[in-house]
């Protein structure tokens, strides 16, 4: 199934190949530091560099045999050298070359999420900006609450996306380690200086300490910024789920010509998109918690955890690439109806105007008290003038919240008629957003 996820970029650092890629290139990494510690002659060194290498099929042939992957690939690789294959894995265990490949494979890997992040968070900069000033109405517990604009929606997302991105750069200073430390960790049969040797060259620093493998917390690091990003990523995604629906309509996914919503009903325009991305985003947070299981291993290692590293790795890395790329298309060609929006802000009668109505009579001696009662009175008017079919507008454009507290003697011995068609404008909610939006983008 994962084949259907993958994009070639990401898929190809996944693959048997380069898998073995990596092996070889730390086996490598540790005969050239071998040789300028003394070791290995400089003949052998070269040999091995020029010629040593491997075949997928020969080593999947050998392990049927030997049950065992690390030594299947140094039997097909000593096949292709001569005695100098003596010194390739040379005072080494098999985690030494593992971890430390895997850990160029993880890294390869996160630079591609890093950079899908960057497109992630260009796509709603740009959209951001455009609806800027496009009003719509905010929602707590999904009812209408005050008046705000799209645009600061999407900086919500936008810094949440930078958060994402910070994660994911400390995540990468966090697996960005190799071992060459030997089958307990001690450096019993190689020095301290070769394991420096090798992860410097491969780019990688040495882990400060470790038993027979690099400690999985590391790992599970990775794979919980992957689940928070995937986290944030659903959150978009059911947003836009919600604003497509029939009954608000205030934005779509982009639908295109040709394109077909449904076997039955062909009037269907369905947000797939959004829910393919939450479902992907669920089974990329299900990785986190084996990761997490992977870090109690028994006492210096056991490999309970490479048969989940094997699923949770390549998987999470394909499936997470996947699922960025498929955000950023809905993200950059996202239909958005301001007209709907407006149309929606409007729907309650000019009910989201009520705070701006309750601050403005404490200044005027009211306890909060009394304001709160005259407030919400006239509201629940609203409600009622609403549910038997009364329009939320009157022929001149008035809500039907405005008439009922410019008809309210109580509420009109505090506030003039001027005073209270005041609260009723928009832009006492955009004055702020400018100064919001330099927060977001230039901080």
């Amino acid at each position: 199934m994962i084949e259907r996820y993958a994009r070639p970029q990401m898929k190809e650092k996944w693959t048997q190949q380069a898998k073995y890629d990596a092996w070889l290139k730390v086996e490598k990494a540790a005969v050239q530091a071998w040789n300028k510690l003394g070791l290995v002659p400089d003949d052998d060194c070269e040999k091995i560099i020029k010629n040593a290498s491997f075949d997928v099929e020969r080593i999947d042939e050998i392990e049927k045999t030997t049950r065992h992957d690390v030594i299947a690939f140094l039997t097909s690789v000593s096949e292709s050298l001569g005695e100098e294959s003596r010194w390739v894995h040379y005072g080494m265990t098999s985690s030494d070359c593992i971890d430390t490949a895997v850990a160029l494979q993880m890294k390869d890997s996160l630079s591609v999420i890093i950079d899908d992040v960057k497109m992630v968070m260009e796509s709603i900069k740009k959209q951001a900006f455009k609806h800027k000033m496009t009003l719509m109405v905010g929602r707590s517990h999904g009812i209408h609450g005050e008046p705000i604009t799209f645009g600061l929606v999407l900086a919500i997302w936008y810094d949440e996306m930078r958060r994402n991105l910070e994660n994911l750069t400390q995540a990468m200073e966090m697996i960005s380690v190799g071992k060459i430390s030997g089958a307990m960790g001690n450096f019993a049969h190689a020095p301290m200086e070769l394991e420096e040797y090798v992860c410097d060259s491969l780019g990688l620093k040495p882990a400060p300490v470790s038993n027979q493998v690099v400690q999985r917390d590391r790992y599970a690091n990775l794979m919980n910024a992957l689940a928070l990003l995937a986290s944030s990523c659903e959150k978009f995604a059911v947003a836009i789920r919600h604003y497509q629906r029939t009954e608000v309509y205030e934005a779509e996914e982009f639908f295109a010509k040709g394109q077909k919503g449904s076997s039955a009903m062909p009037h269907k325009r369905n947000p797939i998109l959004s829910e393919n991305i939450t479902g992907l985003c669920r089974m990329i947070r299900s990785f986190s918690m084996p990761a997490m299981e992977n870090v109690a291993l028994w006492h210096e290692r056991d490999i309970s955890h490479s048969s989940v590293e094997r699923f949770i790795l390549p998987d999470g890395f394909i499936t997470t690439d996947f699922m960025l790329h498929r955000l950023n298309g809905l993200i950059e060609k996202l239909v958005v109806y301001p007209e709907n929006m407006m149309k929606n802000l409007n729907l309650t009668g000019g009910l989201v105007f009520s705070q701006r109505v309750l601050l403005e009579l404490p200044k005027l001696g009211l306890s909060r008290e009394e304001a709160y009662k005259i407030v919400q009175r006239n509201a629940m008017k609203v409600w009622a003038d609403l549910q038997k079919g009364q329009s939320a507008l009157n022929e001149n454009g008035e809500s039907l919240y405005l008439q009922h507290l410019l008809g309210d003697e109580e509420l009109r011995e505090k506030l003039s008629e001027e005073a209270i068609r005041e609260c009723f404008d928009y832009s006492y909610y955009t004055k702020n957003v400018d100064k919001i939006f330099d927060r977001v983008f230039k901080g």
